[in-house]
C-alpha cells in the first residue's frame, strides 16, 4: 500500500465526479504535498480535522468557471517498489514549465523549481499539470 498514491487517487477521483472536497488520512508528508498544491493554486484550501481520534486532511478542490478541475493530471512517479531520484541538473520539466514536480529533498518537500533554485536534487514524488 502506498498512502501518497492513495491520496493522489482520492483527489483525482473526487475531481472526476465534480466533488467540492475530499478526505485523506493524515501524515506530515501528505500535509506538505497538499500545502504545495495550495500554494500553486491546484487546490483551493485544506485543513486538518480530527474525527474519532484520527487525523484527516480535508482538501477543498479547485475548479475554473466552467467547472473544469485545476488539476488535469496528477501522477505518482516514485513508488515504494521503484524509487526515482534525480540530481539538481536532471529534475524534469513538466509540459515545458506549465506543470510541476514535487520533490522530497534533504531540505524538505518542495517543487522542482524550488529545488533547482536551492541547488538540491532528491526523490520525485509526483508530477502535476
Amino acid at each position: 500500500m502506498d498512502p501518497i498514491a492513495n491520496m493522489l487517487t482520492q483527489i483525482r477521483n473526487s475531481q472526476a465526479v465534480g466533488a467540492k472536497s475530499c478526505l485523506a488520512s493524515f501524515s506530515k508528508i501528505k500535509e506538505e504535498i497538499v500545502k504545495i498544491l495550495k500554494e500553486e493554486n491546484y487546490v483551493r484550501n485544506y485543513r486538518v480535522e480530527e474525527r474519532d481520534g484520527k487525523k484527516n486532511i480535508r482538501i477543498s478542490l479547485a475548479y475554473d468557471k466552467s467547472m473544469q478541475p485545476a488539476i488535469r493530471s496528477i501522477k505518482r512517479v516514485s513508488k515504494p517498489g521503484r524509487r526515482i531520484y534525480c540530481s539538481k541538473e536532471k529534475l524534469p520539466i513538466v509540459l515545458r514549465g506549465l506543470g510541476m514536480v514535487i520533490v522530497s529533498t534533504n531540505k524538505g518537500i518542495m517543487t522542482g523549481r524550488s529545488a533547482t533554485r536551492a541547488g538540491v536534487g532528491g526523490e520525485i514524488i509526483c508530477e502535476i499539470y
